[in-house]
């Protein structure tokens, strides 16, 4: 086997390790998630920057699929073509497949002990805390001006208290962006 072989086959195995491990901790979705991938991936790693990350979430929320997962096929693409793309995406499975195959050997039976019901419980808990955590986070590095403070709120007040779809809220988001860019442009010339 040559160096260059060796290599590459060390990249996916730390790629799949790397992803395994956000994937056995990750709890509460891509959202959650998003303070312990900016300190593997982009801090400790350095495979993508805070901007690429944030990036790839935001494709990730408008493609199909789990934000997560698809953070982590982006991360393995840039790392390793096709092939990081695989060993990414399935270390970050494949803690999850576990976990749902030892839950469903005795789901019947799952709900019903006490100890479940309070640890749950505490991972809700602690998910609320990503949660708000990662949001708090993703507004101070992506809402830069006073318009996307008020796309951000609107989208937030359309969304969290009038009840539309977040997908129309994204579509509105995304097509006001767009504007004031245009906008900006006239402006300057």
């Amino acid at each position: 086997m040559s160096n260059e072989e060796t290599m590459r086959i060390s990249v996916l195995r730390e790629l799949y390790v790397t992803f395994f491990k956000i994937g056995s901790v990750s709890f509460g979705g891509g959202y959650a998630m998003l303070p312990l991938l900016e300190k593997e991936l982009s801090e400790k790693k350095a495979w993508v920057s805070e901007e690429e990350l944030l990036d790839y979430y935001a494709i990730g929320q408008s493609t199909p699929g789990i934000i997560a997962i698809n953070v982590a096929t982006f991360t393995g693409y840039k790392t390793a073509g096709i092939p990081g793309a695989v060993a990414a995406t399935l270390g970050m499975i494949t803690p999850s497949l576990i976990i749902i195959i030892l839950i469903a050997s005795f789901l019947d039976r799952f709900d019903e002990y006490p100890l479940v019901q309070k640890a749950l419980k505490g991972v809700n808990i602690a998910v609320a805390v990503l949660l708000i955590s990662s949001v708090w986070k993703f507004a101070q590095k992506t809402v830069k001006n006073i318009w996307g403070l008020l796309i951000c709120l609107g989208a937030f007040a359309a969304v969290g208290f009038a009840g539309i779809s977040p997908i129309i809220a994204v579509l509105i988001s995304a097509s006001l962006g767009g504007a004031a860019f245009f906008l900006k442009g006239r402006e300057r010339k």
